[in-house]
């Protein structure tokens, strides 16, 4: 027997669909055998009236419009108003003794705990030990305070390889690092990207140019997943690579945690940071997630001084034992929490708490086995159409990506479009001048939100 084609593998991976697949009775089948379907009722569905307000307004039950921006910030979990109820319950009542004292009934520990707590509850979502997880700050002051003691350059090796479309604020994070250490971002940042004519970066072109810039390269920092594209990057093979080549390897999981599945420690990663504000659903601006590896979190202790790897340090990274000893001799906590530097937001926690509560009934394996088959299903209704006003940008293979479909539209498309799907209640992430990105959510978004979106699509299309 001959060899399969990648083509023809990704093809195998892929979910199929039988002809009557674009009909509203075949959507409405998958949600009636939808594994996850009871979590849709865990979270706030904003009706098309609440979605068009221009005015406050409460939640209502009538007419749900369809939610697709899950990339961008997603929906709130009804759990977040009980747990926020009982932050400022506590604090109302014993205050300050909120810091160290576990109310019984109360769904959350004392305050001190709560960024540990947290952490724990992260910690499955990336594939990591409780321990190698921290919770602080936000996604950009994380990656800054990480920078800090990963990116050490030298003057032979300063460089930092990344994307060539990176977010702007790691994008500008990384300059300023740069330009910190008395280097020109110019000739340190060192940007691939892909093939021209081609908007999928391939594994082979990153190892590749790892190999041209290792001797004078000190850290990789991409992202898990590209946001503009949706490319889910092989994670693995390309940290082991750089890591065998002398690098510090880095990744940015802002479209990557809580939307597919990371092993962060198995994969032997340096460092990762994260927001929670999209797929983790902890609201908008919530408090940000890192990671740090155990081989890099470790506190010996020599004449009883500590011995650790150097970091921006704060008096929340220093150990609970004498925190409040308030001698000012640091004594990192073993693990992530040692890179802690402030006291965080306990409103931030409470909702991210919430949020991880109801992401926690579930597993990261059974959010991406509907993932899979709900984007799947996106793409199939798509490409139906056989329509040549848009180009689906996002690679096809599974494994290459996550939830989101990015589209490219054809020039003047873009502005007929958005006002139809605002017309009929239905929110996408749109990147000027003709990119939209579509996100059906496994936790809170059906199949047959992606019937009636690509309907409209369709309609919008047909105008052209």
């Amino acid at each position: 027997m001959g060899s399969i084609s990648t083509a023809e593998q990704q093809q195998m991976k892929k979910p199929s669909f039988p002809a009557e697949a674009n009909t509203l009775e075949f959507a409405k089948s998958l949600d009636a055998k939808d594994h996850l379907r009871s979590f849709r009722e865990k979270f706030f569905i904003p009706s098309k009236t609440n979605i068009k307000s221009k005015t406050l307004s409460k939640p209502d039950n009538n007419d749900p419009s369809i939610y697709f921006c899950g990339n961008s910030l997603g929906l709130q979990p009804k759990a977040v108003a009980e747990y926020l109820q009982v932050h400022l319950n506590t604090w109302a009542t014993i205050n300050v003794h909120g810091h160290f004292r576990k109310l019984e009934g109360s769904p959350m520990i004392q305050w001190q705990l709560l960024a540990e707590h947290a952490a724990e509850q992260a910690a499955p979502i990336v594939g990591a030990l409780p321990s190698e997880v921290g919770i602080m700050g936000s996604l950009t002051t994380n990656l800054h305070l990480l920078m800090g003691s990963f990116y050490t350059p030298t003057a032979s090796k300063n460089k930092i390889i990344m994307e060539w479309k990176s977010f702007p604020s790691d994008h500008f994070a990384i300059e300023s690092q740069i330009r910190a250490h008395g280097y020109d971002p110019k000739e340190s940042m060192v940007m691939v990207g892909p093939d021209e004519g081609s908007y999928e970066l391939s594994t082979e072109k990153i190892l590749s140019f790892i190999d041209e810039h290792a001797s004078t390269a000190a850290l990789l920092l991409l992202p898990g997943i590209q946001y503009y594209t949706g490319q889910y990057f092989d994670m693995k093979t390309i940290t082991k690579y750089a890591q065998d080549r002398g690098l510090i390897v880095g990744w940015d999981l802002a479209h990557a945690a809580g939307n597919v599945p990371v092993q962060l420690h198995d994969w032997n990663v340096d460092f990762a940071v994260w927001c929670t504000y999209k797929y983790m659903n902890a609201g908008p601006g919530s408090i940000g997630g890192f990671f740090v590896h155990q081989r890099h979190g470790k506190v010996d202790y020599v004449d009883d001084k500590p011995i650790f790897r150097p970091r921006l340090s704060g008096w929340y990274g220093g150990d609970q034992t004498g925190r409040m000893a308030m001698d000012n001799s640091f004594r990192p906590s073993p693990g992530a929490s040692g890179y802690q530097v402030s006291n965080p937001s306990a409103v931030d926690l409470a909702s991210l708490c919430a949020a991880l509560s109801v992401l926690n009934q579930t597993s990261m394996a059974d959010i991406r086995k509907k993932s899979v088959k709900l984007t799947a299903y996106l793409e199939y209704l798509l490409l139906f159409s056989s329509s040549d006003n848009f180009k689906i940008i996002t690679p096809s293979d599974p494994d290459a990506r996550g939830t989101q479909l990015s589209v490219l539209l054809k020039p003047g498309r873009m502005d007929t479009l958005m006002d139809m799907l605002e017309n009929e209640g239905i929110t996408i992430d749109k990147r000027k001048p003709n990119v939209i990105r579509v996100a059906p959510v496994p936790l809170y978004n059906t199949y047959e939100d992606v019937w009636r979106f690509v309907q409209i699509f369709n309609q919008a299309m047909a105008k052209f």
